[in-house]
């Protein structure tokens, strides 16, 4: 079982095991996330639903992302993934979130920001989040396929890491 298999797998049966739900806030990855983990028989016990948030008229519309967010520091910011992945809690009410803004390419790279930039968020309903830049080689659907399998593995080792349990719903 490749990396790319592996983790989706892990994360689907930790979810599965503690009861819990989780939803996705997608930007650069257009819904990559949520077609990995509804490849799964039963996903539906997991899996909320996901926002493919593109524009920023709909990060801000779905998710809550402010004008002031985007205008200040952009779409591929932390800043913006934070508000993505609360905003995708809030929304739908699921036990953990993961989001993801970055450009894919193969245009829209600036200097400071070059093709392959990504920005990744995973937050609990705990208060528990982590946001980490990434820089990924590669065409378009590489780097896409590169963060999806980043943002998984990064939800699962925040819900290990926190000791998220089982919710009594």
């Amino acid at each position: 079982m490749s990396d790319t298999q592996h983790i989706p797998h892990l994360l689907f049966n930790l979810l599965s095991d503690r009861k819990l739900t989780m939803t996705a806030a997608e930007s650069c990855t257009g819904g990559l996330i949520s077609k990995i983990m509804t490849d799964f028989p039963g996903s539906s016990d997991i899996f909320w639903g996901s926002f493919v948030t593109y524009s920023n008229q709909s990060k801000m519309k779905l998710l809550g992302v402010s004008s002031e967010t985007l205008e200040h520091f952009g779409a591929v910011s932390s800043e913006t993934v934070h508000a993505m992945a609360h905003g995708a809690l809030i929304s739908s009410g699921a036990d953990c979130s993961v989001s993801v803004s970055g450009i894919a390419g193969p245009g829209g790279g600036t200097a400071l920001k070059p093709v392959g930039t990504v920005w990744i968020c995973a937050a609990l309903k705990n208060g528990a989040e982590r946001a980490e830049e990434f820089r990924y080689n590669g065409c378009r659907d590489s780097v896409r396929e590169k963060t999806a399998e980043s943002a998984l593995k990064m939800l699962y080792q925040l819900i290990l890491e926190n000791k998220l349990l089982t919710v009594n719903k």
